[in-house]
């Protein structure tokens, strides 16, 4: 065989790349549904590679096998691309990644790019970390980022346990994360980024997202975002500015539950005051390729098919399970044992104004059901029950359809009681900077019929009058390894 030469390879890298370029330049052009569909997958890709599958198919292999020496120097030296490992690359985690770059961007000429993980906790780490680099001018700084502390548990706990306690970075907290000076104050010549949830699981904090990066780049750092809850199709902040965004992508996105996944969209050419050119050019790139390669916290192909399947129908899910959690709110509010009820979409929530702002049905204006822009405010929210802890604990045990889990984002309804699973860890100081009483239920409301997701809450609350309501109990359960166990002991 003729010997190739690396550049016959660089050359083929050349004109693929600006094959793809071209493909993602069209897709750009369509609407959200089209390309949560079709994503960067196209016809000939699919005719050409992979025997005309009409759905990406999945790429169950560890490595990438290359036709010589020549061809492979290119690819690990990075000249050209490559799978040269799936604990690096894919095409099964280069598929979703380039539906979540677009979608992400959508509306806008922002040019994003996409870096998967296997969780959206790692999705977090991989987006904080090369920030938290010590400057060899400065070596004795103590650095520091702002972040809100109405967070997610695991996002707490990564910040004050890992970052603050482990290693001394300090993580300066906003109580009131829509008070602008409370963020101003808090910066200075040793901070690295500003982070905020929203809207934030569970206590719906929300702030005015384009004041808050306006701030980070006026001190030159960037402004990243996690907008788990609301997903691109309610809020693209990269669109408004903001340099990442966040995703757990095993909540609303992956809502089947089939998969387990994080997400990282940089816009290119970032923000920020460390010293890397490479890493602000190509934020997403960088860690995939860079920082990632060597610490190994991105996804796994079978995760990211799982997620690139159920992106496809993500504006319409969140559009129908927005409306019912809509309802169910309504309902609770004017229950005589709920005393609060925590969703942006009550009018008479403080920050419903605020959020009616940025809060949007992605191509509402284009449904032949709307034909204008339509506010929706997603499927998580929160209520306190009358009565304290116990009461809150009586209700939550006679949930018959609602499930009991420390989850989100499903197609089936899930609640939890945040101060006893996902935030107990960080406690009860910790809780109170969180705004989660022992007595606030989160409920997630998935794709059931809200009238049935109601039923379900009215006869649980009905337990606080005296009512004997049947619940699941493993003890009574029909079978099943862990209800053996209990039975056991």
């Amino acid at each position: 065989m003729a010997k190739r030469g690396v550049e016959h390879y660089t050359n083929a890298a050349k004109r693929a790349m600006q094959w793809h370029a071209e493909n993602i330049k069209r897709m750009k052009q369509c609407r959200f549904d089209t390309i949560s569909v079709h994503g960067v997958y196209s016809m000939q890709e699919a005719l050409d590679f992979n025997q005309g599958s009409i759905i990406e198919p999945i790429y169950m292999s560890t490595s990438q096998a290359y036709r010589d020496s020549d061809e492979m120097e290119a690819a690990l030296g990075y000249q050209i691309p490559t799978w040269c490992y799936s604990r690096i690359a894919n095409p099964s985690m280069y598929y979703l990644e380039g539906v979540l770059a677009l979608l992400e961007g959508y509306g806008s000429d922002v040019e994003t790019t996409c870096c998967a993980t296997s969780s959206g906790m790692g999705a977090i780490q991989s987006a904080v970390e090369p920030f938290l680099v010590v400057d060899p001018k400065k070596p004795d700084a103590k650095l520091n980022f702002v972040a809100t502390s109405q967070v997610y548990g695991g996002t707490f706990q990564q910040f004050a346990e890992r970052k603050d306690k482990d290693r001394n970075i300090e993580w300066r907290k906003i109580v009131n994360s829509n008070d602008m000076d409370e963020w101003a104050s808090k910066i200075d010549e040793n901070t690295r980024f500003l982070y905020g949830e929203m809207p934030s699981n569970p206590g719906q904090a929300f702030f005015d997202l384009q004041t808050v990066i306006a701030l980070a780049h006026e001190h030159g750092i960037p402004m990243i975002v996690d907008t788990t809850v609301a997903t691109p199709a309610l809020l693209r902040p990269l669109t408004m500015g903001a340099d990442i965004v966040v995703q757990s992508i095993s909540k609303t996105i992956t809502s089947s539950g089939f998969g387990i996944g994080g997400a990282v969209i940089a816009r290119k050419n970032l923000t920020s005051n460390v010293d890397n050119d490479e890493m602000k050019a190509d934020f997403g790139a960088y860690i995939k390729l860079l920082p990632n390669r060597d610490n190994g916290p991105n996804i796994s192909p079978f995760n990211a098919v799982m997620a690139l399947n159920d992106t496809r129908t993500l504006r319409n899910k969140v559009d129908q399970f927005s409306m019912s959690t809509m309802k169910v709110a309504e309902f609770l509010e004017q229950h005589k044992h709920i005393e609060q009820v925590d969703y942006l979409g009550l009018e008479n929530h403080e920050l419903h104004e605020l959020a009616k702002k940025y809060l949007l049905l992605v191509d509402a204006e284009h449904d032949d059901r709307y034909g204008e822009q339509v506010n929706r405010y997603g499927h998580l929210m929160s209520f306190h029950v009358k009565g304290g802890a116990q009461a809150a604990r009586d209700v939550f045990d006679a949930f018959r359809m609602i499930w009991r889990a420390t989850d989100l984002g499903r197609v089936k309804s899930v609640a939890t009681i945040p101060a006893i699973s996902t935030h107990s860890q960080q406690g009860e100081e910790g809780r109170k900077l969180a705004s989660i009483p022992d007595n606030l239920v989160r409920l997630c409301v998935g794709g059931e019929h809200p009238d049935d997701i109601i039923d379900d809450l009215d006869r649980a609350l009905s337990v606080l009058d005296g009512k004997k309501v049947p619940f699941t109990s493993p003890e009574y359960s029909a079978g099943g390894a862990s209800s053996a166990t209990l039975k056991e002991e």
